[in-house]
């Protein structure tokens, strides 16, 4: 955390994608005082009701050992080898941003009051936060019904059965009913979800400015982000598009015309693709916002109703699905990325020589962007494939459909990654076109992202590697989306 920086309050209902993104890179948090009671109170009832009857995962077994009730001697080592016997995750570890990530959004979903975890559990999730101190998190063990794997290995961890990955906190006592109720979320991939979503969200930002800059090198036509046109067909996020090219290039109510009577869809059809995806990562982001401010464990201990409730709040339908619909929206706006990348090293579109060359006949100039950018663009069109497609019957049968949110959050996660090379490759020929050009350009928000992109790129036109050139781009766009 640094210096100066106030702890992102824990409440249990107003927590954001945004807290997340911060805590993950290291922000501290606070539980608050009266969402602590509220644990608390649903601790007790809890406790109070057990003793009274039935409860699954707490006197019972659970998926199809749902009926197989747990009593006398048993019952004192039950939540332990429940967590025992899931921490079952394979594969490499997940990285620190989404473990940290997880255990956020599992205390903010604690602190919500539906578990029945003891408060101490809480307190140990806020203490681990606070001081950077990491479970070893395995990657596959969920199929959106529950990161079962994930938080078994982080309560045994807080337990103190298994070393922490890094840092540490004095172990804490897990009761038989903290075991279930603290495994029953799907916090590492709505952490996840939620990390891919500001990305997404900041690389659509700064898509406005790339492709504002593409728009001045092709000598684009203004008419196609007219406010009348797209108050035609007013979309929100389509709208906000085409108010976001007119205020970076400074477009009026009389827009000028460009070089041809009708662009490429690159140009021409940008608030039209960018648009669905804006409103699909809005959609997704309120989605998270309700999924990690949720009572959504099963059973949920409710104190309002004085009441223990059996449901299937751990099916995360709504995060899979809204999801699918982000990736597949962002890969448009990189198809449209990479089509004004093709316009870009064309002679016709731009008055300067095949790909954006300087030097002896046959120099390559920017040639091999294309291919970069190809070959990022196939990694997202592959990360876009919808998840939700598939299904899994497991469990003895019971449990017999998955959202599989985990594997949509996973590919999100790879779909951003890719996007920001494709941008990053456009952002290189737009700029170096401009240069090329060597034209004054007007006093808009556009030349200013001109000017920070001309600041950071290296100017020379020779044949050279461009290696650097994208990776200096991929950083310059974070600071872009604000411009």
């Amino acid at each position: 955390m640094s210096h100066g920086e106030a702890p992102i309050r824990i409440d249990g209902r107003t927590l954001t994608c945004e807290d997340i993104v911060l805590v993950a890179r290291g922000a501290s948090v606070r539980l608050d005082a009266t969402a602590r009671k509220r644990a608390q109170d649903a601790w007790e009832l809890a406790e109070d009701i057990t003793a009274t009857r039935q409860v699954y995962g707490r006197t019972t077994g659970v998926g199809a050992n749902r009926q197989e009730e747990v009593d006398g001697d048993a019952v004192l080592g039950h939540g332990l080898r429940l967590l025992r016997s899931h921490a079952g995750g394979v594969g490499p570890l997940l990285p620190d941003d989404q473990v940290r990530a997880a255990l956020l959004v599992r205390l903010n979903q604690l602190a919500a009051g539906g578990a029945g975890t003891h408060p101490r559990v809480l307190d140990a999730l806020e203490q681990a936060i606070r001081v950077g101190a990491l479970p070893a998190v395995h990657r596959f063990g969920a199929i959106g019904t529950g990161d079962l794997t994930a938080l078994a290995e982080i309560g045994l961890t807080l337990a103190g059965e298994r070393p922490w990955r890094s840092g540490a906190v004095p172990p804490v006592p897990l009761g038989t009913g903290d075991a279930l109720s603290f495994m029953s979320s799907n916090a590492a991939t709505l952490g996840e979800s939620a990390l891919a979503c500001a990305e997404l969200q900041v690389l659509l930002r700064a898509s406005h400015a790339v492709a504002a800059l593409s728009f001045l090198a092709l000598g684009g036509s203004a008419e196609a982000y007219a406010s009348a046109v797209h108050e035609a067909r007013p979309h929100p996020g389509q709208a906000h598009c085409a108010a976001q090219m007119r205020r970076l290039l400074g477009i009026d109510d009389a827009p000028a015309a460009g070089r041809r009577i009708q662009d490429p869809f690159g140009l021409r059809a940008f608030p039209q693709v960018q648009g669905p995806a804006l409103d699909s990562l809005a959609q997704l982001d309120r989605i998270l916002g309700v999924e990690v401010n949720a009572r959504a464990e099963n059973p949920l201990v409710a104190p309002e109703a004085g009441d223990v409730f059996h449901h299937a709040h751990f099916h995360t339908a709504y995060v899979s699905v809204a999801l699918d619909q982000a990736r597949a929206a962002v890969h448009h706006v990189a198809e449209l990325s990479t089509a004004r990348l093709g316009d870009l090293v064309e002679p016709a579109m731009t008055d300067l020589p095949a790909f954006l060359s300087s030097g002896p006949a046959g120099s390559s100039g920017v040639m091999i962007l294309e291919y970069v950018a190809h070959d990022a663009l196939a990694q997202l069109r592959h990360a876009a494939l919808p998840v939700t497609l598939g299904n899994a019957v497991v469990s003895r049968g019971l449990e017999d459909h998955a959202s599989f949110s985990t594997q949509a959050a996973r590919q999100a996660t790879v779909a951003a990654d890719a996007f920001r090379y494709v941008l990053a490759c456009e952002l290189v020929a737009a700029a170096r076109a401009l240069r090329m050009q060597d034209v004054q350009l007007a006093d808009v928000p556009a030349r200013n992202v001109f000017e920070r992109a001309a600041a950071v790129l290296d100017p020379s036109l020779e044949d050279r590697s461009l290696t650097h050139d994208v990776a200096l781009a991929v950083d310059l766009l974070t600071e872009l989306a604000e411009l």
